[in-house]
Protein backbone atom coordinates (compact mmCIF):
# COMPACT_ATOMS: atom_id res chain seq x y z
CA UNK A 1 0.00 0.00 0.00
CA UNK A 2 2.93 2.46 1.10
CA UNK A 3 4.57 1.63 -2.10
CA UNK A 4 1.29 2.37 -4.02
CA UNK A 5 0.89 5.67 -2.30
CA UNK A 6 4.99 7.18 -2.81
CA UNK A 7 4.44 6.44 -6.58
CA UNK A 8 1.34 8.34 -6.70
CA UNK A 9 3.35 11.09 -4.49
CA UNK A 10 5.51 11.46 -6.97
CA UNK A 11 3.30 11.74 -9.76
CA UNK A 12 1.71 14.49 -8.07
CA UNK A 13 5.17 16.50 -7.20
CA UNK A 14 5.84 16.04 -10.68
CA UNK A 15 2.34 17.22 -11.68
CA UNK A 16 1.92 20.11 -9.19
CA UNK A 17 5.42 20.77 -8.55
CA UNK A 18 4.66 20.13 -4.97
CA UNK A 19 3.59 17.54 -2.83
CA UNK A 20 0.28 17.29 -1.02
CA UNK A 21 -0.06 18.35 2.12
CA UNK A 22 -2.65 14.86 2.58
CA UNK A 23 -3.57 11.80 1.75
CA UNK A 24 -6.89 9.78 2.48
CA UNK A 25 -7.03 6.16 1.33
CA UNK A 26 -10.46 5.73 -0.51
CA UNK A 27 -13.15 2.73 -0.11
CA UNK A 28 -12.57 0.07 -3.12
CA UNK A 29 -15.08 -2.31 -4.37
CA UNK A 30 -14.73 -5.42 -6.28
CA UNK A 31 -11.44 -4.61 -8.22
CA UNK A 32 -7.71 -4.28 -7.30
CA UNK A 33 -7.09 -0.98 -7.99
CA UNK A 34 -6.07 1.56 -4.74
CA UNK A 35 -8.12 4.87 -4.72
CA UNK A 36 -6.17 7.80 -2.47
CA UNK A 37 -7.58 11.73 -2.72
CA UNK A 38 -4.45 13.92 -2.25
CA UNK A 39 -5.28 17.09 -1.21
CA UNK A 40 -2.22 20.40 -1.93
CA UNK A 41 -1.81 23.16 -0.39
CA UNK A 42 -4.43 24.74 -2.36
CA UNK A 43 -7.33 22.94 -0.62
CA UNK A 44 -7.62 21.24 -4.03
CA UNK A 45 -8.15 17.54 -4.10
CA UNK A 46 -6.99 15.33 -7.44
CA UNK A 47 -7.98 11.37 -7.28
CA UNK A 48 -4.86 9.29 -7.25
CA UNK A 49 -5.22 5.77 -9.01
CA UNK A 50 -3.24 2.75 -8.90
CA UNK A 51 -4.10 -0.40 -10.78
CA UNK A 52 -2.00 -4.06 -10.78
CA UNK A 53 -2.62 -4.02 -14.80
CA UNK A 54 -1.35 -1.10 -16.27
CA UNK A 55 -2.73 -2.37 -19.60
CA UNK A 56 -6.31 -1.76 -17.75
CA UNK A 57 -5.13 1.39 -16.23
CA UNK A 58 -4.07 2.41 -20.14
CA UNK A 59 -7.36 1.42 -21.01
CA UNK A 60 -9.47 3.38 -18.99
CA UNK A 61 -6.70 6.26 -19.57
CA UNK A 62 -7.47 6.59 -23.02
CA UNK A 63 -11.29 5.49 -22.90
CA UNK A 64 -11.15 8.19 -20.89
CA UNK A 65 -10.06 11.26 -23.11
CA UNK A 66 -12.28 9.04 -26.10
CA UNK A 67 -15.35 9.50 -24.51
CA UNK A 68 -14.52 12.82 -23.13
CA UNK A 69 -13.79 14.55 -26.51
CA UNK A 70 -17.63 13.15 -27.78
CA UNK A 71 -19.25 15.26 -24.69
CA UNK A 72 -19.18 12.77 -22.23
CA UNK A 73 -18.78 13.90 -18.35
CA UNK A 74 -16.04 12.06 -16.87
CA UNK A 75 -12.90 12.63 -14.75
CA UNK A 76 -10.48 14.73 -16.56
CA UNK A 77 -6.85 12.79 -16.31
CA UNK A 78 -4.37 15.08 -14.81
CA UNK A 79 -0.95 13.29 -15.21
CA UNK A 80 -0.19 9.49 -15.83
CA UNK A 81 3.33 7.83 -14.98
CA UNK A 82 5.31 6.53 -17.64
CA UNK A 83 4.67 2.62 -16.81
CA UNK A 84 0.67 3.32 -16.43
CA UNK A 85 0.80 1.78 -13.06
CA UNK A 86 -0.76 4.78 -11.37
CA UNK A 87 -2.67 8.18 -12.71
CA UNK A 88 -3.80 11.14 -11.25
CA UNK A 89 -7.78 12.00 -12.38
CA UNK A 90 -10.08 14.62 -11.49
CA UNK A 91 -11.99 14.31 -7.38
CA UNK A 92 -15.66 14.05 -8.40
CA UNK A 93 -16.69 14.30 -4.81
CA UNK A 94 -18.20 11.33 -2.73
CA UNK A 95 -22.20 11.49 -3.72
CA UNK A 96 -22.73 8.59 -6.43
CA UNK A 97 -25.98 8.11 -7.90
CA UNK A 98 -26.39 4.91 -5.51
CA UNK A 99 -26.27 6.85 -2.74
CA UNK A 100 -28.75 9.48 -3.89
CA UNK A 101 -31.08 7.05 -4.42
CA UNK A 102 -30.68 4.95 -1.63
CA UNK A 103 -34.08 6.21 0.08
CA UNK A 104 -36.00 4.62 -2.77
CA UNK A 105 -34.35 1.27 -1.82
CA UNK A 106 -34.98 1.30 1.35
CA UNK A 107 -38.35 2.61 1.12
CA UNK A 108 -39.34 0.65 -1.54
CA UNK A 109 -40.70 3.62 -2.89
CA UNK A 110 -39.05 6.21 -5.15
CA UNK A 111 -39.99 9.33 -5.18
CA UNK A 112 -39.96 11.87 -8.16
CA UNK A 113 -36.44 13.53 -7.34
CA UNK A 114 -35.39 10.18 -7.22
CA UNK A 115 -36.74 8.67 -10.18
CA UNK A 116 -35.41 12.14 -12.15
CA UNK A 117 -32.02 11.71 -11.43
CA UNK A 118 -32.30 8.14 -12.60
CA UNK A 119 -33.78 9.64 -15.20
CA UNK A 120 -31.33 12.39 -16.46
CA UNK A 121 -28.80 9.39 -15.71
CA UNK A 122 -30.05 7.19 -18.64
CA UNK A 123 -30.25 10.00 -20.77
CA UNK A 124 -27.10 10.14 -20.78
CA UNK A 125 -26.81 6.39 -22.21
CA UNK A 126 -27.28 6.76 -25.76
CA UNK A 127 -24.75 9.27 -26.75
CA UNK A 128 -22.20 6.77 -24.77
CA UNK A 129 -23.56 3.99 -26.67
CA UNK A 130 -23.38 5.90 -29.99
CA UNK A 131 -21.03 8.20 -29.98
CA UNK A 132 -18.80 6.65 -27.87
CA UNK A 133 -18.76 3.74 -30.65
CA UNK A 134 -17.57 6.90 -33.37
CA UNK A 135 -13.46 6.39 -33.75
CA UNK A 136 -12.97 4.34 -30.96
CA UNK A 137 -10.13 1.51 -31.07
CA UNK A 138 -12.35 -1.46 -29.59
CA UNK A 139 -9.13 -4.26 -30.68
CA UNK A 140 -7.57 -2.41 -27.50
CA UNK A 141 -10.29 -3.34 -24.80
CA UNK A 142 -9.72 -5.70 -22.03
CA UNK A 143 -12.67 -7.53 -22.50
CA UNK A 144 -12.21 -8.66 -26.18
CA UNK A 145 -12.59 -6.81 -29.05
CA UNK A 146 -16.51 -7.52 -29.26
CA UNK A 147 -19.70 -9.13 -28.13
CA UNK A 148 -19.95 -12.94 -29.85
CA UNK A 149 -20.85 -15.68 -29.30
CA UNK A 150 -17.57 -16.50 -27.02
CA UNK A 151 -18.75 -13.67 -24.89
CA UNK A 152 -22.18 -15.15 -24.59
CA UNK A 153 -21.75 -18.65 -23.84
CA UNK A 154 -18.62 -17.52 -21.58
CA UNK A 155 -21.20 -15.81 -19.09
CA UNK A 156 -23.87 -18.56 -19.84
CA UNK A 157 -21.19 -21.02 -18.75
CA UNK A 158 -20.46 -18.61 -15.45
CA UNK A 159 -24.80 -19.36 -14.88
CA UNK A 160 -24.23 -23.19 -15.37
CA UNK A 161 -21.48 -23.98 -13.16
CA UNK A 162 -21.15 -20.83 -10.65
CA UNK A 163 -25.22 -20.99 -9.80
CA UNK A 164 -26.27 -24.33 -11.03
CA UNK A 165 -24.03 -26.21 -10.30
CA UNK A 166 -23.06 -25.12 -6.78
CA UNK A 167 -27.23 -25.08 -5.95
CA UNK A 168 -27.00 -28.93 -6.87
CA UNK A 169 -29.72 -28.62 -9.84
CA UNK A 170 -30.60 -31.43 -11.41
CA UNK A 171 -30.80 -31.11 -15.23
CA UNK A 172 -30.14 -32.05 -18.86
CA UNK A 173 -26.82 -31.23 -19.87
CA UNK A 174 -27.44 -31.49 -23.94
CA UNK A 175 -31.05 -29.61 -23.45
CA UNK A 176 -29.16 -26.86 -21.65
CA UNK A 177 -27.11 -26.60 -24.16
CA UNK A 178 -29.54 -26.32 -26.74
CA UNK A 179 -31.55 -23.60 -24.78
CA UNK A 180 -27.87 -21.71 -24.58
CA UNK A 181 -27.56 -22.09 -28.39
CA UNK A 182 -31.08 -20.77 -28.98
CA UNK A 183 -30.86 -17.88 -26.52
CA UNK A 184 -27.20 -17.25 -27.94
CA UNK A 185 -28.90 -16.77 -31.62
CA UNK A 186 -31.10 -14.35 -30.47
CA UNK A 187 -29.08 -12.29 -29.03
CA UNK A 188 -26.74 -11.68 -31.45
CA UNK A 189 -29.73 -10.68 -33.76
CA UNK A 190 -28.89 -7.28 -31.81
CA UNK A 191 -26.71 -4.96 -33.61
CA UNK A 192 -23.40 -4.95 -31.86
CA UNK A 193 -21.62 -2.11 -33.41
CA UNK A 194 -21.70 -0.02 -30.47
CA UNK A 195 -19.87 1.28 -27.31
CA UNK A 196 -20.79 -1.19 -24.13
CA UNK A 197 -20.16 0.48 -21.03
CA UNK A 198 -20.43 -3.34 -19.47
CA UNK A 199 -20.72 -2.33 -16.29
CA UNK A 200 -22.99 0.77 -16.33
CA UNK A 201 -24.92 1.20 -12.94
CA UNK A 202 -25.64 3.64 -9.89
CA UNK A 203 -22.30 2.71 -8.28
CA UNK A 204 -20.49 4.05 -10.98
CA UNK A 205 -22.32 7.69 -11.52
CA UNK A 206 -21.00 10.14 -9.59
CA UNK A 207 -23.14 13.35 -9.62
CA UNK A 208 -22.34 16.95 -9.14
CA UNK A 209 -25.44 18.33 -8.54
CA UNK A 210 -28.02 16.67 -10.52
CA UNK A 211 -25.48 15.95 -13.40
CA UNK A 212 -24.29 12.81 -13.42
CA UNK A 213 -20.32 11.81 -14.16
CA UNK A 214 -19.35 8.31 -15.07
CA UNK A 215 -16.48 6.15 -14.15
CA UNK A 216 -15.45 2.70 -14.05
CA UNK A 217 -16.01 1.95 -17.94
CA UNK A 218 -12.29 0.08 -18.11
CA UNK A 219 -14.00 -3.09 -18.72
CA UNK A 220 -15.59 -1.76 -22.27
CA UNK A 221 -16.22 -3.45 -25.41
CA UNK A 222 -18.30 -3.33 -28.54
CA UNK A 223 -21.36 -4.68 -28.67
CA UNK A 224 -25.41 -3.71 -28.44
CA UNK A 225 -27.40 -1.33 -26.87
CA UNK A 226 -29.57 -3.17 -25.10
CA UNK A 227 -26.75 -4.52 -22.88
CA UNK A 228 -26.46 -1.64 -20.86
CA UNK A 229 -30.21 -0.40 -20.55
CA UNK A 230 -30.93 -3.98 -19.64
CA UNK A 231 -27.89 -3.94 -16.87
CA UNK A 232 -29.07 -0.65 -15.77
CA UNK A 233 -33.15 -0.43 -14.94
CA UNK A 234 -32.98 -4.37 -14.53
CA UNK A 235 -30.11 -4.07 -11.04
CA UNK A 236 -31.24 -7.01 -9.13
CA UNK A 237 -31.46 -5.08 -5.82
CA UNK A 238 -32.65 -1.26 -7.20
CA UNK A 239 -36.36 -2.78 -6.89
CA UNK A 240 -37.18 0.00 -9.68
CA UNK A 241 -41.59 -0.82 -9.72
CA UNK A 242 -42.75 -1.38 -13.61
CA UNK A 243 -44.01 2.15 -13.74
CA UNK A 244 -40.44 2.95 -13.10
CA UNK A 245 -38.40 0.95 -15.52
CA UNK A 246 -41.37 2.26 -18.34
CA UNK A 247 -40.38 5.64 -17.49
CA UNK A 248 -36.19 4.67 -17.74
CA UNK A 249 -36.66 2.70 -21.17
CA UNK A 250 -39.07 5.39 -22.69
CA UNK A 251 -36.53 8.22 -21.79
CA UNK A 252 -33.72 6.40 -23.09
CA UNK A 253 -35.38 5.75 -26.42
CA UNK A 254 -36.39 9.38 -26.75
CA UNK A 255 -32.85 10.23 -26.70
CA UNK A 256 -32.00 7.33 -29.14
CA UNK A 257 -34.39 8.58 -31.46
CA UNK A 258 -32.33 11.50 -31.88
CA UNK A 259 -29.18 9.89 -32.09
CA UNK A 260 -30.75 6.73 -34.55
CA UNK A 261 -33.65 5.44 -36.64
CA UNK A 262 -35.21 3.13 -33.88
CA UNK A 263 -38.01 0.86 -34.14
CA UNK A 264 -38.88 0.22 -30.37
CA UNK A 265 -41.01 -2.52 -31.04
CA UNK A 266 -38.05 -4.58 -32.39
CA UNK A 267 -35.95 -2.51 -29.75
CA UNK A 268 -38.28 -3.57 -26.99
CA UNK A 269 -38.33 -7.31 -28.05
CA UNK A 270 -34.41 -7.53 -28.31
CA UNK A 271 -34.48 -5.71 -24.85
CA UNK A 272 -36.48 -8.60 -23.16
CA UNK A 273 -33.81 -11.01 -24.31
CA UNK A 274 -30.87 -9.19 -22.96
CA UNK A 275 -32.84 -8.65 -19.61
CA UNK A 276 -32.93 -12.00 -19.31
CA UNK A 277 -29.40 -13.21 -20.28
CA UNK A 278 -28.09 -10.24 -17.65
CA UNK A 279 -30.25 -12.35 -14.89
CA UNK A 280 -28.48 -15.19 -15.69
CA UNK A 281 -25.11 -13.41 -15.89
CA UNK A 282 -26.40 -12.13 -12.25
CA UNK A 283 -27.30 -15.78 -11.07
CA UNK A 284 -23.71 -16.72 -11.72
CA UNK A 285 -22.16 -13.88 -9.83
CA UNK A 286 -24.50 -14.35 -7.11
CA UNK A 287 -23.69 -18.12 -6.81
CA UNK A 288 -20.10 -17.76 -7.06
CA UNK A 289 -19.58 -14.80 -4.32
CA UNK A 290 -22.84 -15.93 -2.71
CA UNK A 291 -22.51 -19.53 -2.46
CA UNK A 292 -18.27 -20.62 -2.91
CA UNK A 293 -17.16 -17.59 -1.27
CA UNK A 294 -19.93 -17.86 1.33
CA UNK A 295 -20.54 -14.06 1.54
CA UNK A 296 -24.02 -13.52 2.74
CA UNK A 297 -24.53 -10.21 0.65
CA UNK A 298 -24.57 -12.28 -2.59
CA UNK A 299 -26.17 -14.70 -1.25
CA UNK A 300 -28.96 -12.91 0.35
CA UNK A 301 -29.51 -11.29 -3.26
CA UNK A 302 -30.39 -14.87 -5.18
CA UNK A 303 -33.92 -13.95 -4.10
CA UNK A 304 -34.27 -10.92 -5.46
CA UNK A 305 -32.53 -12.34 -8.99
CA UNK A 306 -35.04 -14.91 -9.43
CA UNK A 307 -37.91 -12.58 -8.57
CA UNK A 308 -36.52 -10.74 -11.77
CA UNK A 309 -36.60 -13.60 -13.62
CA UNK A 310 -39.91 -14.47 -13.17
CA UNK A 311 -42.10 -13.48 -16.00
CA UNK A 312 -39.52 -13.98 -18.08
CA UNK A 313 -39.70 -17.19 -19.95
CA UNK A 314 -42.40 -16.95 -22.43
CA UNK A 315 -41.77 -18.08 -25.87
CA UNK A 316 -43.97 -15.10 -26.69
CA UNK A 317 -41.97 -12.87 -24.37
CA UNK A 318 -38.08 -14.22 -25.70
CA UNK A 319 -38.97 -15.17 -29.09
CA UNK A 320 -37.18 -18.58 -28.58
CA UNK A 321 -37.81 -21.79 -26.86
CA UNK A 322 -35.87 -22.18 -23.36
CA UNK A 323 -37.67 -24.81 -21.84
CA UNK A 324 -35.26 -26.21 -19.70
CA UNK A 325 -33.90 -22.68 -18.89
CA UNK A 326 -37.16 -21.80 -17.85
CA UNK A 327 -37.27 -24.62 -15.64
CA UNK A 328 -33.71 -24.35 -13.80
CA UNK A 329 -33.98 -20.47 -13.38
CA UNK A 330 -37.13 -20.52 -11.81
CA UNK A 331 -39.80 -19.56 -14.34
CA UNK A 332 -42.35 -22.55 -13.51
CA UNK A 333 -42.53 -22.59 -9.48
CA UNK A 334 -44.91 -25.00 -9.61
CA UNK A 335 -42.70 -27.57 -11.67
CA UNK A 336 -39.46 -26.68 -10.37
CA UNK A 337 -36.28 -28.44 -9.95
CA UNK A 338 -35.76 -29.17 -6.46
CA UNK A 339 -32.85 -26.64 -5.35
CA UNK A 340 -35.94 -24.17 -6.46
CA UNK A 341 -38.27 -25.17 -4.46
CA UNK A 342 -35.44 -25.21 -1.15
CA UNK A 343 -34.67 -21.32 -2.32
CA UNK A 344 -38.39 -20.31 -2.12
CA UNK A 345 -38.59 -21.96 1.50
CA UNK A 346 -34.99 -20.33 2.45
CA UNK A 347 -34.26 -18.11 4.70
CA UNK A 348 -32.75 -15.89 2.28
CA UNK A 349 -35.73 -16.16 0.46
CA UNK A 350 -37.90 -15.57 3.05
CA UNK A 351 -36.13 -12.23 3.99
CA UNK A 352 -37.07 -11.07 0.77
CA UNK A 353 -40.52 -11.40 1.37
CA UNK A 354 -40.62 -9.82 4.96
CA UNK A 355 -41.01 -6.12 4.72
CA UNK A 356 -40.09 -4.06 7.29
CA UNK A 357 -41.50 -0.94 8.69
CA UNK A 358 -40.26 1.91 10.27
CA UNK A 359 -41.39 5.09 11.38
CA UNK A 360 -40.08 8.25 12.95
CA UNK A 361 -42.51 10.78 14.43
CA UNK A 362 -43.64 13.35 16.75
CA UNK A 363 -45.55 12.27 20.23
CA UNK A 364 -47.06 15.60 19.73
CA UNK A 365 -48.81 14.32 16.80
CA UNK A 366 -50.24 10.50 18.40
CA UNK A 367 -48.71 7.37 17.04
CA UNK A 368 -48.46 6.33 13.28
CA UNK A 369 -51.14 3.81 12.13
CA UNK A 370 -49.99 0.55 11.46
CA UNK A 371 -51.29 0.26 8.09
CA UNK A 372 -51.11 -3.75 7.86
CA UNK A 373 -53.89 -4.39 10.24
CA UNK A 374 -51.54 -7.25 11.88
CA UNK A 375 -51.07 -4.74 14.96
CA UNK A 376 -47.77 -5.60 17.30
CA UNK A 377 -44.56 -4.38 16.44
CA UNK A 378 -42.33 -1.68 18.75
CA UNK A 379 -42.45 1.34 19.91
CA UNK A 380 -39.51 3.12 20.91
CA UNK A 381 -39.34 6.83 22.66
CA UNK A 382 -36.45 8.27 22.51
CA UNK A 383 -36.99 11.54 24.48
CA UNK A 384 -34.24 9.93 27.28
CA UNK A 385 -32.28 10.95 24.23
CA UNK A 386 -30.46 14.29 24.74
CA UNK A 387 -32.16 16.41 21.92
CA UNK A 388 -30.07 18.14 19.16
CA UNK A 389 -32.85 20.43 18.65
CA UNK A 390 -32.13 22.57 21.50
CA UNK A 391 -28.99 23.87 20.02
CA UNK A 392 -29.56 26.50 17.26
CA UNK A 393 -26.32 25.21 14.96
CA UNK A 394 -28.99 21.90 14.65
CA UNK A 395 -32.81 23.04 14.99
CA UNK A 396 -32.85 23.61 11.26
CA UNK A 397 -31.05 20.25 10.62
CA UNK A 398 -32.33 16.60 11.00
CA UNK A 399 -31.58 13.25 12.18
CA UNK A 400 -30.29 12.81 7.99
CA UNK A 401 -27.74 15.61 8.67
CA UNK A 402 -24.12 14.48 9.21
CA UNK A 403 -24.04 17.42 11.43
CA UNK A 404 -26.61 15.96 13.63
CA UNK A 405 -25.55 12.56 13.49
CA UNK A 406 -22.24 13.26 15.00
CA UNK A 407 -23.38 14.78 18.06
CA UNK A 408 -25.90 12.43 18.46
CA UNK A 409 -23.05 9.71 18.13
CA UNK A 410 -20.24 11.89 20.55
CA UNK A 411 -22.62 13.93 23.01
CA UNK A 412 -25.51 10.69 23.94
CA UNK A 413 -26.41 7.47 24.85
CA UNK A 414 -27.77 6.92 20.89
CA UNK A 415 -25.03 4.02 20.57
CA UNK A 416 -26.19 2.05 23.56
CA UNK A 417 -29.70 2.67 23.22
CA UNK A 418 -29.55 1.71 19.55
CA UNK A 419 -27.25 -1.59 20.30
CA UNK A 420 -29.97 -2.81 22.70
CA UNK A 421 -32.81 -1.68 20.02
CA UNK A 422 -30.44 -3.66 17.33
CA UNK A 423 -30.65 -6.88 20.13
CA UNK A 424 -34.01 -6.46 19.72
CA UNK A 425 -35.26 -6.23 16.79
CA UNK A 426 -32.96 -8.57 15.64
CA UNK A 427 -34.27 -11.38 17.43
CA UNK A 428 -37.51 -10.28 16.41
CA UNK A 429 -36.59 -10.49 12.18
CA UNK A 430 -34.69 -13.82 12.14
CA UNK A 431 -38.14 -15.16 14.30
CA UNK A 432 -40.77 -13.82 11.42
CA UNK A 433 -37.68 -14.90 8.73
CA UNK A 434 -38.10 -18.41 10.11
CA UNK A 435 -41.46 -18.58 10.38
CA UNK A 436 -42.21 -16.36 7.18
CA UNK A 437 -44.16 -14.07 8.08
CA UNK A 438 -44.56 -10.53 5.84
CA UNK A 439 -44.63 -7.99 8.16
CA UNK A 440 -42.94 -6.13 11.33
CA UNK A 441 -44.15 -2.71 12.38
CA UNK A 442 -41.33 -0.72 14.40
CA UNK A 443 -41.51 2.64 15.28
CA UNK A 444 -39.21 5.76 16.83
CA UNK A 445 -40.69 8.42 18.36
CA UNK A 446 -39.67 11.89 19.73
CA UNK A 447 -40.66 15.73 20.48
CA UNK A 448 -40.30 16.61 16.82
CA UNK A 449 -40.32 13.81 14.98
CA UNK A 450 -37.18 15.54 13.46
CA UNK A 451 -33.91 14.12 15.07
CA UNK A 452 -34.01 11.72 17.46
CA UNK A 453 -36.49 9.86 16.22
CA UNK A 454 -35.09 10.26 12.15
CA UNK A 455 -31.58 9.35 12.93
CA UNK A 456 -32.69 5.62 14.96
CA UNK A 457 -35.01 4.92 11.99
CA UNK A 458 -32.71 5.82 9.35
CA UNK A 459 -29.79 3.69 11.39
CA UNK A 460 -32.35 0.74 11.95
CA UNK A 461 -33.34 0.77 8.35
CA UNK A 462 -29.52 0.74 7.20
CA UNK A 463 -28.66 -2.13 9.63
CA UNK A 464 -31.42 -4.36 8.79
CA UNK A 465 -31.05 -4.26 4.50
CA UNK A 466 -27.39 -4.70 5.76
CA UNK A 467 -28.17 -7.31 7.60
CA UNK A 468 -30.72 -9.53 6.27
CA UNK A 469 -31.34 -8.25 3.02
CA UNK A 470 -35.20 -7.64 4.00
CA UNK A 471 -37.31 -5.42 2.43
CA UNK A 472 -37.88 -2.10 3.98
CA UNK A 473 -40.70 1.00 3.87
CA UNK A 474 -39.05 3.64 5.85
CA UNK A 475 -41.23 6.91 6.56
CA UNK A 476 -40.23 9.86 8.12
CA UNK A 477 -44.06 10.96 9.32
CA UNK A 478 -43.30 14.80 10.40
CA UNK A 479 -40.64 15.49 7.88
CA UNK A 480 -42.93 14.03 4.79
CA UNK A 481 -45.56 16.37 6.43
CA UNK A 482 -43.19 19.39 5.87
CA UNK A 483 -42.76 18.43 2.26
Amino acid sequence: MMEKLDKLVDLYVSYAGTGPVSSEPLPVSGSNRKYFRLTGKDGKSVIGTSGESSVENRVFVETDRHLASKGVRVPEIYAVSGDFSVYLQEDLGNESLFDAVSSGRLHGEYGENEAALLETAVRKLPLIGVKGAEGFDFSACTGGSGFGRKNIFYDLNYFKYCFLKLTGAIFDENRLEDDFEALADRLLQADCRYFVYRDFQSRNIMLEGDRPCFIDFQGARKGPLEYDLASFVWQARAGYPDDLRKRLVNAYLDELSGLLQVDRTVFMARLRVFVFFRMLQVLGAYGYRGIFEGKRHFKSSIPYALKNMRGLFAPEFLGCPVESLRKVAGGDLEGAVPYIRELMSSSYWKAACLEVEIYSFSYKKGLPADRSGNGGGYVFDCRGILNPGRFEQYASLDGRDEAVARFIEEKTEMPVFLENVFSLIDMHVETFIARGFEHLFVAFGCTGGRHRSVYCAERLASHLEEKYGVRIRLVHREMEALG
